[in-house]
């Protein structure tokens, strides 16, 4: 098989919509856009959902079930196998978090994840850790503690 033996396969290649061009193909002069009016400019047509001005259906139905985000915790995830760049013996917290760049803002807390394996005892504060987290933490010979 050589370079220009080769073809996609039947069916998958479509030829593009030349819109405009030539007497057989049935798409001339106004290429399919009618006369006239905003549809036929180009970039023109209105936003999804706009209904003429008259009050969208989106707008109309009423708003149901429960929304948490107002109140929803929003952690800075760090996962174990981040830890990894600390001494042995460290304490790691928030503040060490934000200096070696791992995590940008403080959000709500740090979160631990599991992902990734320990091989530092540490000792790691944080507002929440996964269940993994903590078991390969103390696996280590490393301590968690909840602040």
């Amino acid at each position: 098989m050589k370079l220009h033996e080769l073809s996609p396969a039947a069916g998958s290649a479509k030829e593009n919509w030349r819109r405009g061009r030539g007497p057989g193909s049935g798409n001339g002069k106004t290429a399919g856009k009618g006369h006239k009016g905003q549809n036929a400019r180009s970039g023109g047509g209105v936003r999804p959902g706009f209904e003429g001005g008259q009050i969208p259906l989106y707008r109309k139905l009423p708003k149901r079930g429960f929304n948490n985000a107002v109140f929803a915790k929003n952690y800075a995830i760090v996962n174990v196998e981040d830890l990894n760049r600390f001494e042995d013996g460290a304490v790691v917290d928030l503040e060490l978090l934000m200096a070696a760049k791992i995590i940008r803002k403080p959000m709500d807390g740090v979160k631990v994840l599991g992902n990734g394996e320990l091989t530092k005892k540490l000792t790691v504060k944080a507002a929440v850790f996964s269940t993994t987290a903590k078991e390969k933490i103390e696996a280590a010979g490393g301590k968690t503690e909840v602040a």
